[in-house]
C-alpha cells in the first residue's frame, strides 16, 4: 500500500494544479468507502465522461481521478449524497487539467521525453522491483505507457504554468511586511522541547506484580544511565515505544502534546537532564531533555522568504483559476456522464 501511495502522490501534481474547489468536509453515519481500484475496466477506457474542444476524457481516467483525489484525503469517506457531486469535482479537475495541457502544447519544451524518462526513472527506483510497480499501475488500471503519457502532460502542464503564469507573478515588500503585520499569530512560536525517552510498557489495566515488575526495570535502567550508559542505545534495546528506533527521540514538541505527567516531567528538565521515572498510563518513562527553544516571535527578516513564497503560491493558484475560467468561457465542453 504504500508504494501505491507513493505512486498516486506522483500523479496528484497533475490534478492538484488547477485544485481550486475545496475537499468535502461532510460528516454522516450512513458513509460508503472510497471508490475501489478495481472498478476500473477495461470498457472504462472506451467511454467518454467530458469532451473538451473535440479531446475525449474516458470515464477511466474520471475514476483515476477519483481515486488520486482520495489517496491525498487519507480517512475520507463520501455519503452517497454527495457521491455524484464528488463525481463532478474529478471530471471539473479534468477538464481545467485539459485545458492546461492544450494550452501548453503551444509551448516549445526542450527534450520533453528526456524528462519525462527522468521523473519516470525516479519514481520507479523508489519500488523494489519491476513487478511491484507493474502491480502498482495495475491497482490504479494503468499501464506504464498510460503513465508515461501522464508524466509528459504534467511536465507540458507545469512549463505552461511557469512560463506564462507564475513567471509574471510578484510579490512586493510592502505586502510581505502588510502581511506580517496582520497575522502576528502565525509568527509566535511557543516554548518547545527536543526529548528521548525509554519506555518500559505497563497497561494501565495491567495487574500489581505486572506493573512492579515494569516499574523495576525501569528503575534499573535508570540507575544504568546514572552511571554513563548511553541513552540511545539503551532506549534501542528496552524502549517499547517506536521511537526507540530513534534512540527514544521524540523531536520538538510543544505543550498540549503528550501525556500530562510526562510533560510536566520533561518540561521541569534542563537541557542535558534526565528525570526520574515518571508513570504514565504507557507505562514508565525514563525522560532526556535535548534541547530547549524558548517562546518567541519569529522576526520578519527570518519569515520573509516563507510569507514570499506563500504569498507567491496564492497569487499563482489565483492567476489559474482566472486563466481555467476564460478558457472555459471560450472551449467547446460537452459533459456526457448520464
Amino acid at each position: 500500500m504504500k508504494l501505491l501511495a507513493m505512486l498516486l502522490k506522483s500523479m496528484i501534481l497533475l490534478w492538484m494544479l488547477p485544485l481550486l474547489i475545496s475537499a468535502c468536509s461532510v460528516t454522516s453515519s450512513n458513509v460508503t468507502p472510497p471508490l475501489s481500484t478495481t472498478e476500473i475496466s477495461a470498457t472504462d477506457l472506451k467511454k467518454t465522461a467530458a469532451r473538451v474542444n473535440d479531446k475525449d476524457i474516458t470515464v477511466a481516467e474520471l475514476k483515476r481521478a477519483q481515486i488520486i483525489l482520495m489517496a491525498d484525503r487519507p480517512g475520507l469517506q463520501i455519503p452517497p449524497y454527495l457521491q455524484k457531486d464528488f463525481e463532478m469535482q474529478a471530471l471539473n479537475q479534468l477538464i481545467s487539467s485539459e485545458l492546461l495541457f492544450q494550452a501548453g502544447q503551444k509551448l516549445d519544451i526542450k527534450d520533453l521525453d528526456k524528462q519525462a524518462d527522468a521523473k519516470l526513472a525516479k519514481i520507479k527506483n523508489g519500488f523494489s522491483d519491476a513487478k511491484d510497480y507493474d502491480r502498482a499501475l495495475q491497482n490504479i488500471g494503468m499501464n506504464e505507457k498510460m503513465f508515461y503519457d501522464d508524466t509528459r502532460r504534467e511536465l507540458v502542464i507545469s512549463n505552461f504554468v511557469k512560463t506564462n503564469i507564475s513567471s509574471k507573478i510578484t510579490v512586493s515588500d510592502e505586502e510581505i511586511k502588510k502581511f506580517y503585520d496582520q497575522n502576528p499569530d502565525k509568527f509566535r512560536q511557543d516554548e518547545q522541547i527536543r526529548a528521548s525517552h525509554i519506555l518500559i510498557g505497563a497497561d494501565s489495566k495491567a495487574g500489581v506484580e505486572a506493573k512492579t515488575v515494569a516499574r523495576e526495570r525501569a528503575e534499573k535502567l535508570h540507575k544504568e544511565l546514572l552511571n554513563g550508559a548511553d541513552f540511545a542505545t539503551l532506549a534501542k534495546a528496552n524502549s517499547t515505544c517506536p521511537s526507540s528506533k530513534q534512540g527514544g527521540d521524540l523531536g520538538f514538541f510543544g505543550r498540549g502534546k503528550m501525556d500530562p505527567q510526562f510533560e510536566r516531567a520533561a518540561f521541569a528538565l534542563e537541557p542535558g537532564g534526565l528525570s526520574n521515572v515518571v508513570e504514565t498510563r504507557f507505562g514508565y518513562h525514563i525522560i532526556k531533555l535535548l534541547n530547549l527553544k524558548k517562546a518567541e516571535t519569529v522576526s520578519l527578516a527570518t519569515a520573509r522568504d516563507k510569507i514570499e513564497d506563500y504569498l507567491r503560491t496564492q497569487k499563482t493558484n489565483a492567476a489559474i483559476g482566472d486563466f481555467v475560467g476564460g478558457a472555459r468561457r471560450n472551449a467547446k465542453i460537452d459533459v456526457l456522464l448520464p
